[in-house]
């Protein structure tokens, strides 16, 4: 099993991104593709999917992402690729509340996900995601003061904590303000 690869993010496609490591080109399902940039150098998180006629891989940015995948895909009736868009439409820390609070109208927004099978996540992991929700922990001076730019100006914490996880840490602090209240907007 790979942990990580290390590479530079060659194209970027609907369903994932090619990172390309010592002069080869791996094709990586992602969440979100487009949080990745071109050119740029990534250290991506990996899980190995190996069957008969398929080798895949899942990449992820964080650690955290990974482990809420690998527990997810544990559930019964939850796959590789119905696992990815509920990463790439919730936030992590969204996502481990819903489970815990057996919010199934959340977790029913994602696709393909219905009635039963948002019930049997609940089942399957309500209680066992502690370690996931380090997610939080250290956030950069920029996130904080968007988070509180962004509070002071009405929005709630959950309208806040749904967008920050989209806007690039490579922006200034202005720039990150106007693409969040973009997205907010929407």
């Amino acid at each position: 099993m790979y942990e990580y690869i290390k590479g530079i993010v060659t194209e970027i496609k609907s369903n994932g991104v090619v990172v390309e490591s010592h002069d080869i080109g791996y094709f990586i399902f992602t969440s979100n593709p487009y949080a990745f940039n071109e050119g740029e150098n990534y250290k991506v998180y990996l899980y190995q999917v190996v069957k008969e006629d398929e080798l895949s891989f899942f990449g992820f940015k964080s650690i955290e992402e990974r482990n809420l995948f690998l527990k997810l895909i544990h559930v019964k009736g939850l796959g590789p690729k119905m696992a990815l868009p509920i990463l790439a439409t919730g936030s992590i820390p969204g996502i481990v509340d819903a489970i815990n609070r057996e919010n199934i109208l959340y977790l029913k927004k994602f696709p393909k996900i219905g009635d039963k099978l948002a019930k049997q996540i609940v089942l399957d992991l309500k209680g066992k995601l502690g370690e996931i929700t380090a997610v939080e922990e250290v956030e950069d001076h920029d996130v904080v003061e968007l988070r509180e730019v962004l509070l002071g100006l009405g929005y709630k914490d959950k309208e806040v904590s749904s967008v920050l996880p989209k806007i690039s840490s490579d922006l200034t602090i202005e720039d990150k303000v106007k693409e969040a209240l973009k997205l907010l907007l929407k």
